[in-house]
């Protein structure tokens, strides 16, 4: 019988010498080079250092920041790191890295602070280097909260509005566009039962994400959010700071009475963002029909409403009406078409892709007890995150590989094996012959190389 496309039993046999598992990863080490972020993180967290350690704080905190990026979900994966030491150098043992996040963890707010620093002298450098954001558009901030699951007793876990048990952060993220991804600018961890609309916890994560930005920057800004950002505390702030606001409402009782009074032909198609009409979805403004309330909004802001068809199935709501899903949004922003500020808000559901993406980068579970570790452990997502996304946009622009999201970015790029080759004075990291997606990794460090510290 002819066996022809059988595969051959594969012998597996341990001792072959300089092997790379996570070949990827130097597009992580050299972003941080790059972008200034090791250096940052050195001079950061000095004082945490001991006067007789042999590894820098600063160094531990990018090593588990890049197994996080690999793939990590808690501090011992750290280990797939430092079984590499001919890509990632010398790694600290599990015993030091638990005290240093013991340590960090004690002094809390001092700590966040540092890494907080260190990340955006490093955004500022890759600001510098290639703006992530187009110059004659907004700078989007989107807030957005989410629920990270505990399954053991956690120190500030409860249960939360979703019949469940664990946390709920607010975060807030960068928005680089439909040709890219995004950036985690702000994240504040709460209590599970930390309600959605809390506009003191939206304001603090607010200023964290601007906090971020370059300085030059912070005026361009355009604040998206869902419903629970359309509070009037926070609306009235984002106003104060003059910046510009899209965020969704309540369908109040004033409201309903704008839609009934909201005549037919008030209704406009709304668009795809190809700009061709949505099939299904209409927009009008509510403002003209909106009754003076006894607090009134801040002066200018606009009330729009959207309607559409809802997908077969879905369950209406008490403020839909005559088979339509209605959503309402407020926004400050003037000129153009309705239909255009309707687009622009529903591009906000970018944010749900982005927490997608934090939590197949370490935020699926929190894997520390108290609550100010997994605070660092928020901290320490965030600048995985930071680091992946840098990388897309530095070394990845032009191939499909700037929009992949992480899971696909670590099956196809950074886990890909490798060999490094000692040749005269020089070291060689050689990919295998043949790997599909070679070229886009080979591209990247030539790109980075181009850049300097």
């Amino acid at each position: 019988m002819n066996d022809n496309g059988r595969t051959r039993r594969l012998q597996v046999v341990a001792g072959s010498e300089s092997l790379i598992s996570s070949a990827g990863g130097s597009l992580l080490v050299q972003t941080a080079q790059v972008t200034g972020l090791s250096q940052a993180l050195r001079v950061g967290l000095a004082p945490w250092r001991a006067a007789r350690a042999r590894h820098d704080p600063g160094k531990i905190v990018l090593d588990l920041a890049v197994s996080v990026a690999l793939g990590g979900d808690c501090l011992a994966d750290l280990g797939v790191v430092r079984a590499q030491p001919e890509l990632f150098g010398a790694v600290a043992s599990d015993p030091t890295v638990s005290r240093l996040i013991a340590t960090l963890a004690g002094d809390g707010p001092a700590a966040l602070a540092a890494l907080r620093t260190a990340r955006a002298a490093a955004r500022e450098r890759v600001w510098q280097l290639q703006p992530p954001v187009a110059d004659d558009g907004p700078v989007v901030i989107d807030l957005d909260a989410t629920i990270v699951l505990a399954h053991s007793e956690k120190e500030g876990a409860t249960p939360t509005w979703k019949r469940t048990f664990g946390f709920h952060p607010l975060l807030a993220f960068l928005d680089h566009g439909g040709g890219g991804t995004g950036e985690p600018v702000g994240g504040l961890l709460r209590i599970g039962k930390a309600t959605a609309n809390d506009a003191a916890d939206h304001i603090a994560v607010l200023t964290q994400a601007l906090a971020q930005l370059p300085a030059e920057q912070r005026s361009r800004v355009l604040v998206r959010g869902d419903s629970g950002a359309g509070v009037h505390r926070f609306v009235q702030h984002v106003h104060d700071l003059g910046l510009r606001y899209s965020v969704g409402l309540y369908a109040h009782q004033p409201i309903i009475d704008a839609l009934a009074a909201l005549p037919r032909q008030a209704w406009r198609a709304a668009i795809d963002s190809d700009g061709q009409p949505r099939d299904g979805a209409q927009v009008a403004e509510l403002t003209r029909y909106l009754r003076p309330a006894r607090n009134p909004w801040p002066p200018g802001m606009r009330v729009i409403a959207r309607r559409e068809r809802p997908h077969p199935g879905a369950q209406l709501r008490l403020t839909d009406a005559d088979g339509w899903r209605i959503t309402i949004f407020a926004t400050n922003v003037t000129g153009g078409r309705i239909a255009e500020h309707e687009l622009l808000h529903r591009q906000r559901a970018r944010a749900e892709d982005r927490i997608r993406c934090l939590k197949d980068t370490g935020l699926r579970n929190l894997p520390l007890h108290d609550f100010a570790a997994n605070e660092l452990w928020l901290e320490l997502v965030a600048l995985a995150a930071d680091l992946l996304a840098w990388t897309q946009h530095l070394a990845l622009t032009g191939t499909a590989a700037r929009t992949w999201e992480p899971k696909r970015l670590r099956l196809r790029l950074l886990n890909i094996a490798g060999r490094v080759v000692r040749t005269g004075r020089r070291r060689l990291l050689r990919l295998p012959r043949g790997w599909p997606w070679a070229d886009p990794l080979l591209a990247g460090n030539h790109r980075l190389s181009t850049f300097t510290a």
